[in-house]
């Protein structure tokens, strides 16, 4: 049984009817960049967040560059993110010319240690940048208490995590936030937590397009202006440019596709879920696999384990033999990347998750014969 890491065609085969009318009507009205479909999407969006601005840009990527450009960040700022992400979170520093600082990451969420923020705070700090890795919610609340103490902003980086909510159910929660704080962000999605967040919609991602887009979302309308004026070469109408912007408008095209699938993003979350919870009863009390655990707001954009034995590779590649999908997220830390060589001192979780994390296959149609055949091959793979 051939089971890929993802599949995108069962989705597409579910929605072609929607999705192909959907298309079929931007292609008549001729209005690919921005536009009304784009509007009603930014509109949806905000409302599903709860949060008052949602701007549509051309990539997850340039969401993050836009956000930290909107709240002021540049030469000789210095922004704490996790060192366990895709290289696009610290890039996005770097672009805006700050300097990416990078935290340790907790054992069981996969995500920025608070604690670690701490340590890394300078005089010349000034945002910290959660990821929400593989659709888990940060610690927001101790995230956001370090935030206010020390007068620094948030990006959220919600590449992995459209839906995901918080709810105060900290993987090792050691009641060290205040419970005020705690309680007011309890029940809100992750993006709109921070002072900004930046979502992608790569298509790989829970809610996907079928091409590149992103989005950026506040709750503030002076960086809503301003990050609206950035994606269009910094300027407010044409032809009147008041700074250095960027070419990052989201197409119609993709804004319609988005619109189609926002209405089912609830479902097949629960779907993911689904998936995990059942992954977790299969491969529970295996002495080499550590499973995922998980908060209640985690919407598993990747189902990952650890793999404890130093043979992740050789799992990897007995799963490829068996015609069974799986991925490494990430391999090398974003700190110790060649473009960072021998910039950064490696952090000690992260050097270890990075040496044992694999991910599963995961995706709201995988059916549970799928999932008993992947968890039954990697229990065999560990009596061997």
């Amino acid at each position: 049984m051939k089971i890929p890491v993802l599949d995108l065609k069962l989705q597409y085969q579910q929605l072609k009817t929607e999705i192909d009318s959907a298309i079929a009507l931007v292609l008549e009205s001729t209005q690919f960049v921005l536009g009304p479909e784009v509007q009603k999407l930014e509109q949806e969006i905000a409302t599903y967040l709860g949060v008052k601005h949602a701007i549509g840009v051309n990539s997850g990527t340039d969401a993050l560059i836009i956000a930290l450009r909107a709240l002021n960040i540049g030469q000789g700022d210095e922004v704490i993110t996790t060192s366990f992400s895709f290289y696009a979170s610290a890039e996005s520093i770097s672009l805006v010319g700050a300097k990416p600082v990078f935290a340790d990451v907790d054992a069981d969420s996969f995500n920025i240690n608070p604690e670690s923020i701490k340590e890394k705070i300078t005089p010349q700090t000034k945002a910290i940048m959660p990821v929400h890795l593989y659709g888990q919610p940060a610690k927001m609340a101790e995230i956001k208490a370090i935030a206010q103490e020390y007068g620094l902003k948030i990006v959220e980086d919600c590449a992995q995590a459209f839906g995901a909510k918080y709810y105060g159910d900290c993987l090792g929660c050691e009641q060290k936030c205040s419970q005020e704080t705690r309680k007011n962000i309890t029940n809100q999605y992750v993006g709109s937590i921070g002072d900004i967040g930046a979502f992608s919609f790569y298509p790989t991602k829970n809610l996907g397009a079928y091409g590149d887009g992103g989005m950026i979302v506040t709750n503030q309308d002076d960086i809503a202006e301003l990050a609206k004026m950035l994606r269009v070469h910094g300027a407010k109408k044409n032809y009147h440019n008041e700074m250095l912007g960027y070419n990052s408008r989201l197409d119609s095209l993709q804004a319609t596709i988005l619109r189609v699938k926002l209405k089912y993003i609830n479902q097949w979350n629960e779907a993911r879920k689904k998936v995990a919870q059942t992954y977790n009863q299969l491969l529970a009390n295996n002495p080499i696999i550590i499973a995922p655990k998980f908060s209640q707001g985690h919407v598993f954009h990747q189902y990952t384990i650890r793999v404890t034995n130093g043979k992740r590779d050789e799992l990897k590649e007995y799963l490829a033999s068996q015609e069974i999908g799986s991925m490494i997220y990430y391999p090398i830390p974003q700190d110790q990347l060649p473009v960072y060589k021998e910039q950064y001192k490696p952090n000690s979780m992260t050097m270890k998750l990075a040496s044992e994390v694999l991910s599963l296959p995961i995706y709201p149609e995988l059916s549970e014969t799928q999932i008993k055949e992947v968890a039954t091959t990697i229990i065999g793979w560990t009596k061997n």
